[in-house]
């Protein structure tokens, strides 16, 4: 009797184990996202550059280089593409903004949403920015943004904010080579809640104007 006991026991014990060893941690998430932030930036040939860098180049990045500067408090990379016509926001302002948007989650290589499809062309989502100190705060107009839809909240995620310490807005762009175009890799941490939750980290791909 006592050795069926024992015996029931250690199944239980192995059963057990087996389960939480089969249990996917958070660090185990975040290593799974560190590594496929790694493989985008080797699979595309990605130059990462130092924020100093960034600077000394006047905060630009060389797209024929395919240079993208790491944020290092925020782990956002970011790739100027064009830094628009127009002016930076002023602290103190707070700026109506268009944006065109796709967003690819980096861990399946999938697209999960855009406006700069044809099926959404006629969409373009309009978003308020406020420049505090330095600091950008964002919140997407409510029934006039595919992105506050889709996730249902009107808070722009803090990496989509990154770029608007470095591009210019134009109210008004005369041809599309005015418009600022950015490119992110966002964190998990910094990205919609969703991401955050799911622990995956998204390509995003921006044009930015002013609105009027």
């Amino acid at each position: 009797m006592k050795k069926t006991l024992f015996a029931l026991l250690a199944l239980v014990g192995i059963m057990i184990f087996g389960s939480c060893s089969n249990t996917e941690t958070y660090a185990d998430k975040k290593k799974k996202e560190r590594s496929a932030i790694n493989q985008f930036i080797a699979d595309s040939a990605v130059n990462v550059i130092s924020e100093a860098t960034f600077f000394a180049q006047d905060s630009t990045t060389n797209v024929s280089r395919n240079e993208y500067v790491l944020f290092n408090s925020s782990g956002v990379y970011m790739q100027i593409v064009r830094k628009g016509t127009g002016s930076r926001l002023k602290s103190g302002e707070t700026s109506p903004v268009l944006m065109r948007f796709t967003e690819v989650n980096l861990m399946t290589d999938s697209v999960l949403l855009s406006n700069d499809v044809l099926k959404y062309s006629a969409i373009v989502d309009h978003l308020n920015v406020r420049d505090i100190s330095g600091s950008f705060y964002g919140q997407f107009v409510s029934g006039e943004s595919l992105f506050a839809s889709y996730y249902s909240t009107t808070s722009v995620p803090a990496g989509l904010l990154v770029p608007f310490a470095y591009i210019n807005l134009a109210r008004y762009a005369s041809a599309e080579s005015d418009i600022a175009k950015v490119k992110l890799i966002v964190p998990s941490a910094k990205g919609t809640t969703i991401a955050s939750s799911n622990v995956y980290p998204c390509l995003y791909e921006l044009t930015l104007q002013k609105g009027r």
